[in-house]
């Protein structure tokens, strides 16, 4: 690699995370597509990356690192930005929260979004787990404003932490998806939280992405679906 990373990504998807906190840091990092239109993510050559086949992947002058909350980690405590240090009193807080965003938010909008592979292709079927992961997620989000009303200082703070850099995209894909499904998420009900993604599309950081992924001028407090220059968000 010419940079000392590369993330590969797909536009719109959870790679966006990991690039917000690239640009954040000031690391030069190359980037690889996955074109989710062919299946690239399907591939034996990425699945060599990350068996699973999810997105994002980023490469490492120590190898390659999956897993959205694992990478933002690594380059938080490699760079020394981005989270509490390892020893610091807050450092606890900031990652039960970092995990539950990535474990019980992030893994509920997959099941919100992609239904089929939990229950199959019923359709009666995935709309209940829909209306289920809708009362649930909004519950979820709730508990995510309550801490960011206590003002930490690792959520929503002048400034961004990784949490931030995950929140602001989870909460874009819950006002847009699924397309017409997105009643149970009333962005008036976390104030908070908004003002922090308002803050993030401030930043350089939110610029690049911007025109990067084709996310539109606010992407996390008025999202519109993204028009990648490149690649398939979908």
């Amino acid at each position: 690699m010419a940079a000392p990373y590369r993330l590969h990504y797909a536009p719109d998807n959870a790679s966006l995370v990991v690039r917000l906190a690239l640009e954040e840091l000031g690391q030069p990092y190359e980037t690889a597509l996955v074109d989710r239109a062919r299946g690239a993510q399907k591939s034996p050559a990425y699945r060599a990356l990350n068996p699973s086949g999810l997105i994002p992947v980023l490469e490492t002058p120590q190898g390659a690192i999956f897993e959205t909350a694992a990478i933002l980690l690594w380059l938080a405590d490699r760079h020394g930005a981005l989270a509490p240090a390892p020893d610091a009193p807050e450092r606890g807080d900031f990652l039960k929260w970092l995990f539950f965003a990535s474990n019980t938010l992030h893994a509920g909008l997959r099941m919100l979004f992609h239904p089929a592979p939990f229950v199959g292709e019923d359709a009666a079927a995935g709309q209940a787990l829909r209306d289920h992961m809708g009362a649930a997620l909004a519950a979820h989000w709730g508990h995510l404003e309550a801490a960011a009303a206590t003002r930490p200082p690792w959520l929503g703070a002048a400034s961004p932490s990784a949490l931030d850099f995950y929140l602001a995209p989870l909460l874009r894909w819950s006002a847009l998806y699924p397309v017409g499904g997105t009643g149970w998420f009333r962005p008036a009900d976390y104030p908070h939280l908004r003002a922090m993604a308002s803050g993030i599309e401030a930043r350089p950081a939110a610029a690049a992405a911007i025109a990067a992924e084709g996310l539109g001028p606010l992407p996390f407090t008025a999202p519109r679906i993204a028009t990648p220059p490149e690649g398939s968000a979908t």
